[in-house]
């Protein structure tokens, strides 16, 4: 009798065990809480990647100090973004979407002021995007943890696209701009060029 009891205890405590641990390691997330980390993933690796790409391409020697710090964020940012995605079980993309792609692959053909002139648009686009993104979540998403994870992110991105928004005014960069797409395709520029309209990314 007591070892039939015993039996029935051990059974208990592994259901109701397992059960908690399993809650505890998955976070009730809602469709807009895994759009949010996906193209937040997307876009932190889309920018590290295109500030690399203005470390070498750029002559422009503000534009590079903000590519340096694009980087450093961009990397924090998305190594919280992975431990959030990978506590809630949400596969995360191994690189940038396509037409993200598609766009750095339009940078990485220009050269001299029309590369800075390029990407300084495309990261203004982007950031505005972002924060898009971020808002978007902080109004639509249901986990706290992720929409702390987007509040935390908005200051940074805000601060990014200030900067990038005064070394276009300071000659980094040209007068083009506005709200781009989560992943928008590159557009031909009057002089013939290609430069991608923005970047979904901040």
């Amino acid at each position: 009798m007591i070892r039939r009891i015993m039996v029935l205890l051990t059974v208990v405590f592994v259901v109701v065990g397992g059960t908690t641990t399993g809650a505890l390691a998955q976070p009730e997330l809602n469709e807009q809480d895994k759009k949010f980390l996906v193209q937040a993933h997307r876009s932190n690796l889309a920018e590290i990647l295109s500030a690399k790409l203005a470390e070498r391409k750029s002559s422009n020697d503000t534009l590079k100090d903000i590519a340096q710090k694009l980087i450093t964020d961009h990397t924090k940012l998305d190594d919280a973004v992975k431990q959030a995605a990978q506590k809630a079980g949400v596969e995360l993309p191994q690189q940038p979407g396509p037409k993200q792609r598609a766009a750095l692959e339009a940078l990485a053909r220009l050269d001299g002021a029309a590369f800075d002139t390029g990407w300084v648009r495309a990261q203004i686009a982007g950031h505005r995007q972002t924060l898009s993104n971020i808002n978007n979540e902080l109004q639509d998403g249901s986990s706290a943890e992720v929409k702390k994870l987007a509040s935390e992110a908005k200051p940074i991105v805000q601060g990014h696209l200030e900067m990038l928004e005064k070394a276009r005014g300071g000659g980094g960069g040209g007068n083009g701009g506005g709200g781009g797409g989560e992943e928008p395709s590159p557009q031909s520029t009057p002089t013939g060029g290609v430069t991608p309209s923005g970047m979904p990314t901040g």
